[in-house]
């Protein structure tokens, strides 16, 4: 656990400079995930769809997700 938190901050420190608007999601199990642009949120499903660093799409549920903020 000690280890990842620098991993994020340090990853979050790489990701300063994009332009678009991102946002941090923390999950239940303590991970801090880097969203490029606001997270879509897909009702039938129950799960958040969102881009992360590198513009791949990626997917979430909803139930794994703490916390959703605008960085």
């Amino acid at each position: 656990m000690k280890l990842s938190v620098p991993i994020c901050l340090a990853l979050l420190a790489t990701l300063a400079g994009c332009s678009s608007t991102q946002y941090i999601m923390s999950t239940k199990e303590g991970r801090m995930i880097v969203a490029d642009g606001k997270p879509d949120y897909d009702e039938k499903a129950g799960s958040y769809e969102y881009r992360d660093a590198e513009g791949k799409r990626m997917t979430i549920m909803k139930s794994e997700v703490v916390q959703i903020m605008e960085r």
